[in-house]
């Protein structure tokens, strides 16, 4: 039969990415967690230390998270039951949004099934309308920075923009990204300014002033101006003094904000935040919204507690216990001679490694040694820039941080 051989060529490409010692497909199942501090990882029934989490505030555990997920359940049930604009929204989905506005300082927020849904639907509604009858002009530019997120990418090439609508800004060259739009001045009639917050293999952040330094240089070359759009599913929560992300940090603020429950906030989905019409519009015109569930009751009752918890003490606690953290990681690290890939503040602290053989071997020392790590290799990270991307919680204790270390530098005297 033919499909026979496109079966072959499957086989084939999966030998291929075996043999490139990058494959992902073997993943570790964790059956449950300890009730210690910081809690493991139990697989096969074995503990391990969890050093590869987006947990970064250790949320996801939280009897305040958990109580609001059994509430939401108990009230609401197991699932939305139908798309938000049929009979899938709840009240507990709206007061989450409300939340995730206030948190942001935005007017009113939407959530989605992920992140990754959010970027595909903001980037797709605002680089063109949504169907014949659409009164967007389809006349704009998408201007992305080079090492932006798989779910940017993907948001750019779904929207079925032409070549000349898209173009590639030097990562972190706010002089590149001035370049771009003075070759394309009058050309369109909006530009799209798209880039990560915290960029996810390195823990490095965007300097958003910079960037909206640029676009308010050009903003007047188009006719409906220059819009910034960040995706700080790695900042919110988990960066900056109160832990509002990247435009905290630099002090900037984006036109659209996109986030996730799921990694700082200790629950699942994804989010977008902005401006009033900007979130009506993107309400009526998101596809990843309108055509498909958005998280469960429960998972938004979890979220909501999240929120909840940066308006006492215990957010302000978290924080600064993961910034210990992180700093006394750093320490630790150039004490022993370890070579990051980045100067990150974040809790992604990435290990340099350089070789993706050698990675994985490191990767199986430590899981030998009751610790869980990922190596992360091409094509996620350039040829020669492996790393073992390390990320620090505020749910880790300073005993667990030294002993992880001592592995990790017992390890690599091994490969």
């Amino acid at each position: 039969m033919p499909k026979t051989q496109f079966y072959s060529s499957l086989q084939k490409e999966i030998e291929r990415i075996d043999s490139s010692k990058s494959s992902k497909r073997f993943e570790r199942v964790i059956e449950s967690f300890t009730s210690e501090n910081p809690p493991r990882a139990m697989i096969q029934g074995k503990p391990y230390l969890i050093f590869n989490s987006n947990d970064y505030l250790g949320l996801r555990l939280h009897p305040a998270l958990r109580a609001g997920e059994e509430r939401a359940s108990q009230a609401f049930g197991s699932g939305p039951g139908a798309v938000r604009f049929i009979s899938g929204t709840l009240s507990v989905h709206r007061e989450l949004e409300k939340k995730i506005a206030t948190f942001h300082g935005r007017d009113d927020a939407m959530v989605l099934s992920s992140a990754f849904a959010a970027n595909m639907a903001t980037i797709f509604c605002l680089a063109k309308g949504q169907n014949k009858d659409a009164l967007i002009s389809s006349n704009s530019l998408v201007i992305s920075d080079e090492l932006n997120h798989r779910s940017i990418i993907d948001g750019v090439r779904v929207s079925g923009l032409e070549s000349h609508q898209k173009a590639i800004f030097r990562h972190f060259d706010a002089e590149h990204l001035s370049q771009v739009l003075q070759e394309n001045a009058g050309k369109f009639d909006r530009v799209i300014v798209v880039t990560d917050g915290v960029f996810s293999m390195l823990g490095e952040y965007q300097d958003l002033s910079k960037i909206q330094h640029v676009i308010a240089q050009h903003d007047t070359s188009f006719a409906e101006g220059i819009l910034l759009v960040v995706d700080d599913a790695h900042g919110a929560g988990a960066f900056g003094p109160t832990g509002r992300g990247t435009e905290e940090v630099s002090g900037a603020k984006a036109d659209v904000l996109v986030g996730t429950l799921g990694k700082a906030f200790g629950a699942d989905g994804g989010y977008i935040t902005g401006d009033q019409i900007m979130i009506d519009y993107l309400r009526e015109s998101a596809a990843t919204y309108i055509y498909s569930n958005s998280v469960s009751p429960g998972t938004a009752g979890a979220a909501l507690e999240a929120f909840k918890l940066f308006e006492g003490e215990e957010g302000g606690r978290l924080l600064q216990t993961s910034q210990d953290n992180i700093a006394l990681f750093k320490r630790l690290a150039s004490e022993k001679g370890f070579e990051l890939a980045s100067e990150s503040v974040h809790p992604i602290q990435p290990l340099l490694i350089g070789d993706p053989a050698k990675a994985k071997a490191v990767t199986l020392g430590l899981f030998e040694r009751g610790i869980i790590v990922t190596n992360i290799n091409y094509p996620v990270v350039p040829k020669g820039r492996d790393e073992i991307r390390v990320q620090i919680s505020a749910s880790h204790t300073p005993e667990s941080i030294q002993f992880f270390v001592e592995k990790v530098d017992e390890v690599l005297k091994t490969v």
